[in-house]
């Protein structure tokens, strides 16, 4: 994942240019501003990316850097937590909503030639350790209906998952880890609803967990609850 913030088309250009000089994987090109993309697209170079790159990330108020793929082929992360309206934009308040946002992107996105293999959807991932609005459970619903729809569901779907646990401390009391445990049960409940790309780090040690860890346990039980008491339950967990 290729980000430089705001320094400028050329920068972008001379980093995706120098990154392909080390590795030779597809490259994310990571901004929400149209030049900046369009620099990272032009300087990519796909037979030392090994295929196209990833054009992150296309949302329903962005809609205009499909633009780009016209003329450059590649793929695109959806980002499926607002939609349109007739006074600009409104967050999806519930996996439906987000549902549907990802329908109409959809649309939008083979409209200008793009196929199933290029769509990835991003749900969105919202931090758990201030979640009292179930935005975790409204990401899994969102995944689960995207992966049930007979079309939809023969997409990708990404998150970036260090934003799951950025607010937590990284270890219990007793040494146990907390963020990479608890990614790796919502990999654990996410990748069998279609989750099958992550924006993630290279310090984690990701894993499936077994029924019966204790982060899956944490993670299945928030589900189920509301508020300050989901909040509660991964205190526990945090403190072991």
């Amino acid at each position: 994942d290729v980000n430089v913030g705001r320094r400028g088309t050329d920068f972008m250009a001379e980093v995706v240019r120098k990154v392909q000089e080390t590795v030779s994987v597809p490259l994310s090109i990571d901004s929400p501003d149209f030049e900046l993309i369009k620099g990272g697209l032009e300087a990519y170079d796909p037979e030392k990316g090994g295929g196209k790159p990833i054009v992150n990330s296309i949302s329903a108020l962005r809609t205009e850097i499909f633009e780009l793929l016209k003329d450059v082929p590649a793929r695109a992360i959806l980002l499926v937590t607002e939609r349109r309206t007739e006074e600009g934009s409104k967050a999806c308040e519930t996996a439906r909503e987000a549902f549907d946002a990802a329908r109409d992107l959809f649309e939008k996105a083979t409209s200008f030639g793009l196929t199933e293999d290029d769509v990835i959807f991003d749900p969105g991932i919202a931090p758990i350790g201030a979640d009292t609005e179930g935005r975790f459970r409204r990401t899994i619903e969102t995944l689960k209906l995207i992966h049930s729809d007979p079309v939809l569901g023969r997409c990708h779907a990404s998150v970036g998952l260090s934003n799951f646990t950025v607010m937590l401390p990284k270890r219990r009391p007793n040494g146990d880890p907390v963020r990479s445990s608890l990614e790796s049960a919502f990999l654990t409940l996410a990748m069998p609803l279609g989750l099958d790309t992550i924006i993630g780090s290279v310090k984690r040690k990701y894993r499936i967990c077994e029924e019966g860890d204790e982060a899956l346990a944490c993670l299945k039980e928030i589900l189920e609850l509301e508020g300050f008491e989901a909040l509660m339950r991964l205190d526990r967990f945090c403190r072991g």
